[in-house]
């Protein structure tokens, strides 16, 4: 799925890893649509970095893993080290998204989430759980931004898990949450932030959700 000129490209990005990387895939048979692709791709990223770590499960065979993990849609990406941090990719990850998926990989494997330090004196104090979900597309250039953050904020805090979602994969998501636009930020199920919104604002979002 990656040409040559790519490969190298992502080599020079991930050899600023430091520490291993796992990534668990939740897939399942035919009945998922990128489950396949999604698989490919992250086998071709672990033959470029012998610090990323490929874990495949079968949803139906390994029921018992995804519900420890939370994954209800297929195909599912956990990026993780020793700690599951709460970070999740639902649907394959292309397009604009790739620099999402990398981005992930360097976070966890370096320890360093870019966040400001109002941002983690706030995430730091949360006494209730936050779950983010941002909704994408591959061709939305506004979206990584939305994701990131959030992904950053589940790296920081133990109490956020974030999962960016692949909407036309899930065209049922899609309805359940009013996604019009994109990248849309779903907090705890009720409450919603358009946009690839600043860090302050997206916390701002946060403290009226909770």
């Amino acid at each position: 799925m990656l040409d040559d000129k790519i490969k190298q490209e992502v080599s020079k990005i991930l050899a600023n890893m430091v520490k291993p990387v796992t990534l668990k895939l939740f897939t399942q048979g035919n009945e998922c649509g990128y489950c396949k692709e999604t698989h490919e791709l992250l086998n071709e990223l672990a033959a470029i970095n012998d610090k990323l770590k490929l874990e495949a499960f079968d949803f139906e065979t390994h029921e018992a893993e995804a519900k420890k993990y939370g994954v209800e849609e297929l195909p599912t990406i956990v990026v993780m080290d020793e700690k599951d941090h709460g970070i999740r990719f639902t649907g394959i990850p292309a397009g604009y998204e790739f620099s999402s998926l990398l981005s992930a990989f360097l976070m966890v494997s370096t320890g360093v989430a870019k966040l400001t330090n109002d941002t983690k004196a706030f995430l730091d104090n949360l006494q209730k759980p936050v779950h983010l979900k941002v909704f994408v597309t591959p061709t939305c250039p506004y979206c990584p931004p939305a994701v990131m953050l959030a992904h950053a904020m589940a790296f920081h805090s133990d109490k956020v898990t974030a999962e960016m979602i692949e909407l036309s994969e899930f065209p049922h998501l899609a309805v359940k949450y009013g996604v019009q636009g994109v990248p849309r930020t779903v907090i705890n199920e009720k409450w919603f932030q358009e946009g690839a919104a600043p860090e302050d604002i997206l916390v701002a979002k946060i403290k009226e959700a909770l």
